[in-house]
């Protein structure tokens, strides 16, 4: 099974989910906690892609202040007047140390639309309207048309968007992999379930040098 599953960084892309100030920041409203402890080590891996020319995909996401295109769980917030990643407000920006250049900003017009947005030499961004990078996006068809076959995943909060992703991708034959240490709320149990399914977990310290090698269970 390894031979399906090792990771080769010649054919791909990394993924960066929700780093977006809302979810980031000490005094955001839709604070996730660990996350921008985590930038540091996201912000190496990033660098680091963008470096080599590999690209990079933040997916975000954007709720309108009505709530209309908000996961139900969250829409009630949102339509009582709570302001998480509205478009075009300062929440919604990807957190300033990912960014290529200190002046970009979203075009929310153009990302709601489905469309993808240039933001760098082979980086992007990319407007997810749920959990999963790949539901009803562009994204498989962009990963396909570049000969893309191996994702490697960073963000916030594992134990929904991510791993969500993460699942999607498996399901679509990606091979995948974790940097452990530059995405938050992830847990031993999240790891295991991550190694299961043919995940090869990393740290941004040893993106070369993977860690206990990746097994698939079922």
């Amino acid at each position: 099974m390894k031979d399906y599953t090792t990771p080769d960084l010649n054919h791909s892309a990394l993924i960066s989910i929700d780093v977006q100030n809302d979810f980031v920041l000490d005094d955001a409203p839709a604070r996730i906690p660990g996350t921008l402890e985590a930038v540091p080590a996201m912000k190496k891996v990033v660098q680091s892609f963008r470096d080599s020319g590999i690209p990079i995909i933040h997916v975000i996401r954007l709720y309108m202040p009505d709530g209309s295109n908000v996961d139900l769980c969250r829409r009630a917030a949102v339509e009582s007047g709570a302001r998480i990643a509205i478009p075009e407000s300062e929440g919604a920006e990807l957190v300033t140390s990912l960014k290529p250049n200190i002046d970009t900003r979203l075009d929310a017009p153009l990302l709601l639309s489905g469309g993808l947005q240039e933001i760098g030499d082979n980086e992007f961004v990319l407007f997810k309207p749920r959990w999963g990078a790949f539901y009803q996006t562009g994204l498989e068809g962009f990963l396909r048309g570049r000969d893309i076959n191996i994702l490697v995943f960073l963000g916030c909060n594992y134990p929904n968007c991510p791993r969500t992703s993460i699942y999607e991708a498996s399901e679509r034959d990606f091979k995948i992999m974790l940097v452990t240490d530059a995405i938050s709320q992830l847990y031993p149990r999240g790891e295991d379930e991550m190694s299961n399914i043919g995940v090869t977990l990393y740290s941004s310290e040893n993106l070369g040098q993977p860690l206990p090698a990746s097994i698939c269970n079922r």
